[in-house]
């Protein structure tokens, strides 16, 4: 994959922001992952899923790790890019997966998600980043297939395999710059629901 993470931008604005979720931040992740359609549920999932797997599943989110995006409107979560690593927290390979609402779909959440996700695994010194996906899974496929992802049919899914390239001082500041503006913008959040209910 060629070096451009550091020079893509958006074309058009999000209808949100795209931050880090934090510690304690566990429960709106669940309840992101809750309020996800049947299709939406079943992509993120590759197949239908109890609200009891769920909520064990968003459980982990705050193990070592796991780092997750998401995308807030208005401080609510409607969208979440997953980085795990494959195996144990310093293994090279990792694995990415994405939710987004039904409504907030096709804005480029996924897009800005995929390039965040990008950013942290190649911090974390992952080489291969895989985005598995159901095989009509189109849309997951046209994103992998904007950033170059090689996209492999097994057994009615599909795999991306994303090469990461080196982290750089550069990309390791840019990611503390997302993360610092990304902690401002939460903590804004959480004093204008602090005066709503005042």
């Amino acid at each position: 994959m060629t070096d451009t993470l550091e020079t893509k931008t958006m074309h058009e604005p999000l209808p949100g922001i795209v931050r880090k979720l934090w510690l304690g931040e566990a429960t709106a992740y669940r309840d992101h992952l809750l309020r996800l359609d049947p299709d939406s549920r079943h992509r993120r999932f590759s197949g239908a899923v109890a609200d009891e797997v769920i909520v064990k599943h968003a459980a982990t989110a705050e193990d070592l790790g796991v780092v997750i995006h998401g995308f807030f409107v208005d401080g609510t979560l409607r969208g979440a890019a997953e980085l795990r690593h494959i195996g144990d927290m310093f293994s090279r390979q990792a694995e990415a997966a994405f939710s987004i609402e039904k409504d907030w779909q096709s804005h480029g959440v996924g897009t800005a998600l995929l390039e965040r996700t990008l950013l942290s695994a190649r911090n974390r010194g992952v080489k291969s980043l895989q985005l598995n996906c159901l095989a009509d899974n189109r849309r997951m496929q046209q994103l992998a297939k904007k950033f170059q992802a090689d996209l492999k049919f097994d057994f009615g899914s599909v795999v991306g395999e994303l090469d990461a390239p080196r982290f750089t001082p550069l990309s390791v500041m840019r990611e503390a710059f997302d993360d610092a503006h990304g902690v401002a913008t939460a903590w804004l959040d959480a004093q204008a629901k602090l005066f709503k209910t005042a």
